[in-house]
């Protein structure tokens, strides 16, 4: 529900979403269609009311549940990366989260699937998407370490939890061609990866250090 100090913070959210998106420049993010989506999606209803006034903060924050929204510069270059082969028809998405993700990928891509474990957040990440007009999602409440087969192959997958090596369930999933993006590794040792699945062979690039909450087993 929108109140009326969301609806103040709102009034001056584009000021701050365009200083965002002139920090974003700075940390060398190129893709005009993300830095262009940013710059409209108000990321302040996708936090907890308290903590409105810092969700253009470069910065992780607490969204309930012992989770976390990315911070922008994170969220823009995974998006970046899913995008750099060109605009995939359909992408899975494990982790919706608070749905600030999710929102960015559906208002560039035809459809996202998006996997959430903890069934008090993929609903109220899904009246947020609603409440936005984004209808190209599906959503799945199970783990998303196994993603989601029905709909598979995927062309991209996006990953916003880290497991401690790339799930194998998720690998068999990608379709020729496609990306996963995703993080890997122990807490502090995590790596965010670009896997791209070639003729022959998963093609595995390490692009930067990161950290993420685990990707966790069993949904609730």
């Amino acid at each position: 529900m929108t109140t009326a100090s969301h609806l103040g913070i709102g009034m001056t959210s584009q000021r701050t979403r365009n200083r965002m998106i002139a920090r974003l420049r700075e940390q060398k993010i190129r893709n005009t269609q993300v830095l262009d989506v940013m710059s409209r999606i108000p990321r302040h209803l996708f936090v907890d009311e308290a903590l409105a006034s810092r969700a253009y903060e470069d910065t992780s924050l607490p969204i309930g549940l012992s989770q976390t929204i990315s911070q922008p510069y994170v969220v823009a270059r995974m998006t970046e990366l899913v995008l750099e082969n060109g605009t995939p028809r359909n992408v899975l998405e494990v982790g919706t989260g608070s749905g600030y993700q999710t929102a960015v990928l559906a208002s560039l891509v035809p459809h996202v699937y998006t996997v959430e474990r903890l069934g008090q957040l993929q609903q109220r990440a899904r009246h947020c998407l609603q409440d936005q007009n984004l209808h190209n999602i599906d959503y799945l409440h199970s783990d998303g370490g196994w993603g989601w087969s029905d709909y598979a192959p995927f062309d991209a997958i996006l990953v916003t939890a880290a497991p401690e090596e790339i799930p194998e369930s998720l690998l068999k999933q990608m379709a020729p061609g496609g990306v996963m993006v995703i993080p890997v590794g122990p807490k502090q040792e995590q790596e965010l990866m670009k896997v791209t699945l070639t003729k022959h062979a998963y093609e595995v690039d390490s692009i930067e250090p990161v950290v993420f909450v685990p990707l966790l087993n069993g949904s609730q």
